[in-house]
């Protein structure tokens, strides 16, 4: 079973960084795509980025793309996601996901153990 926590969440000033963990525990084997997924007040779950299982690949929604990085360390179990230039809509409830064998869009379909989710807030 794995499960997943969420971590590096804060309040921001716009153009700033952040860098967001998502930290692997329990009894499993690190072959999971990981996900990175956020919800704003009012709005949908959607997907911002997406890591394949050895880190050799990933997507990125074209929203954040060219400011967000996804990488990962699976010796230290954990996906980060490092975020620049960020922005006021940037602003939602971060989580990160595991999904077997392989990234497959940014959709929710398929991906399990949800962390709690993180807070960014972007505001001068």
């Amino acid at each position: 079973q794995l499960q997943l926590v969420e971590s590096g969440g804060g309040l921001v000033q716009p153009g700033g960084s952040l860098r967001l963990s998502c930290a692997a525990s329990g009894l499993t084997l690190w072959s999971y795509a990981i996900g990175w997924f956020r919800q704003a007040p009012g709005k949908e779950r959607e997907g911002v980025s997406c890591i394949s299982t050895s880190g050799a690949s990933s997507n990125y929604a074209d929203s954040v793309k060219g400011r967000f990085t996804i990488s990962r360390d699976n010796a230290r179990k954990t996906v980060y996601l490092q975020m620049n230039s960020l922005k006021p809509e940037d602003t939602a409830v971060y989580y990160c996901a595991a999904r077997l064998y392989s990234c497959s869009g940014l959709d929710t379909t398929n991906f399990g153990s949800w962390g709690q989710g993180t807070q960014v807030t972007v505001s001068s």
